[in-house]
């Protein structure tokens, strides 16, 4: 399990874009699994949208992408690099995420060629999904 430091220790992501509370497992260039808990006082509720609070789907695909980056950047060989999106593809969201909501982030490597790779994404909330799709991304 890693800790808010010890994510920012692997991304370059810090307080308050980073959007994932903890790793519960991760294999270096291969997968990760990370939770959000979801907070009634995250920034972005104050617009999006008041009285009646939900996580942006682009902030879902970032935390997706942070998880993702975990597996990616704890590579030794990536130490240092930094992780950009290169596509959003498929990306479906299935359920609203609110305050109160434990965020699953799931991220499996799926392809690699040089700098750039795909990673397959899936965020539940208690095991019903909430966003699916996959993200390119660029290593820099």
């Amino acid at each position: 399990m890693l800790n808010k430091k010890e994510i920012e220790d692997i991304i370059p992501q810090g307080d308050p874009f980073l959007m994932i509370d903890e790793v519960e497992e991760y294999v270096p260039g291969e997968s990760a699994i990370a939770y959000k808990n979801v907070k009634e006082d995250e920034w972005y509720f104050k617009g999006h949208f008041p009285g009646n609070p939900i996580m942006p789907g682009v902030l879902i695909t970032e935390s997706l992408a942070q998880t993702g980056a975990v597996a990616i950047l704890s590579m030794e060989e990536n130490k240092g690099k930094n992780a950009l999106f290169g596509g959003i593809d498929k990306m479906k969201f299935k359920k609203v995420v609110v305050p109160g909501d434990r965020l699953k982030l799931e991220v499996k490597i799926i392809k690699k060629k040089g700098p750039i790779g795909i990673g397959e994404a899936i965020a539940t909330v208690d095991g019903k999904i909430a966003a699916k799709g996959e993200l390119t991304f660029a290593l820099v």
